[in-house]
């Protein structure tokens, strides 16, 4: 009824791993996509900092910024000066910040990493309170 496979599979080779192709392992890809999310959200820390001054969006990208390098082996996040213009409304970035912030503390959490996590889960908090005045007004 069906006929036999005859050739080989192009999903697993009978050699083994290949030398020439490199292979992280699963502790390494979280690290990789922990360290992508924290750095997305210094990024818009950043520019929630240039659009309004405070010392909690200070102290956050600090902390946000020594996670980053602590993940990608001691190598600083690049930083991008911030401008003074607004393009993105404070709502909308701090609505940004909140995801960024839950994405990251996903990924912190299947990696074990309680430093980061409670560095995420208070950056939602701070973003979620950032929003609720605005929020109740706009209803």
């Amino acid at each position: 009824m069906y006929e036999p496979i005859r050739t080989k599979s192009v999903h697993s080779t009978v050699d083994g791993p290949n030398p020439d192709f490199p292979h992280r392992s699963r502790e390494e890809e979280l690290d990789i996509q922990l360290a992508g999310h924290l750095a997305a959200l210094l990024a818009v820390t950043d520019e929630l900092r240039a659009a309004q001054a405070s010392a909690d969006l200070d102290t956050a990208a600090e902390r946000l910024a020594e996670q980053v390098g602590r993940l990608r082996g001691g190598r600083t996040p690049v930083r991008a000066p911030t401008s003074g213009r607004r393009e993105r409304g404070t709502a909308a970035l701090h609505r940004r910040a909140h995801a960024l912030a839950g994405r990251a503390l996903v990924v912190a959490a299947s990696r074990a990493d309680t430093a980061a996590a409670i560095l995420a889960a208070e950056r939602m908090d701070a973003h979620t309170a950032a929003l609720e005045p605005r929020e109740l007004a706009s209803r």
